[in-house]
């Protein structure tokens, strides 16, 4: 399946230049707008893979509108500018950008910067769902060992018996370890 791009540049040759390039390397261009407010709005309604980003646009510059996109972990997004002051790279950098792009760019330039962005972007997903599954296992461990306890304490188990019981329960009820821990602790669960 190819993969999908939103292009917000305020030039119109220079977007043409950017669909005609991305399409001939296998891309599927979803949507293009020379505003920044658009692109958010077109990001949103197709779910591309990267969004292409000129700084200077109209309606919302391209820091802006990388902001809201990577805040809510929309897309990869790849600046493009015709600007590569320092304090601006670092500026793009912390609204999230992925890639950064200078104006004029070499053909053969850029489907390296987008294939960045978006290994970039899938490495991030990844780590947020591995963070994700830590967390929920965390809570997990966290309830069961508060329910753990309170038999211990409530009913002379010992742990290893505790555990044993809300593992047993779990499997009778066809129910979770984390939620027949909670049923112990909200006193809806005994030995």
């Amino acid at each position: 399946m190819a993969l999908r791009v939103v292009i917000a540049e305020d030039e119109a040759i220079i977007r043409l230049d950017l669909r005609e390039t991305l399409e001939e390397q296998g891309y599927e261009v979803v949507g293009e707008t020379g505003r920044g407010d658009e692109a958010v709005a077109l990001v949103k309604e197709h779910g591309p893979d990267l969004a292409i980003l000129d700084i200077k646009m109209p309606g919302l510059d391209g820091l802006s509108a990388a902001r809201e996109i990577t805040g809510e972990r929309r897309a990869a997004v790849l600046i493009l500018t015709a600007f590569s002051q320092r304090d601006l790279v670092e500026r793009a950098r912390d609204a999230g950008a992925l890639a950064y792009l200078v104006k004029p760019f070499q053909r053969a330039e850029l489907v390296p910067a987008v294939e960045l962005a978006i290994a970039r972007f899938r490495e991030m997903r990844a780590l947020e769902a591995e963070i994700k599954g830590l967390e929920d296992e965390l809570e997990i461990r966290r309830v069961v060992d508060r329910a753990k306890g309170m038999l211990t304490d409530g009913h002379k188990l010992s742990e290893a018996d505790a555990f044993a019981f809300i593992q047993r329960q779990a499997m009778a009820d066809r129910s979770t370890m984390k939620a027949t821990a909670q049923r112990v602790i909200d006193g809806q669960l005994t030995p």
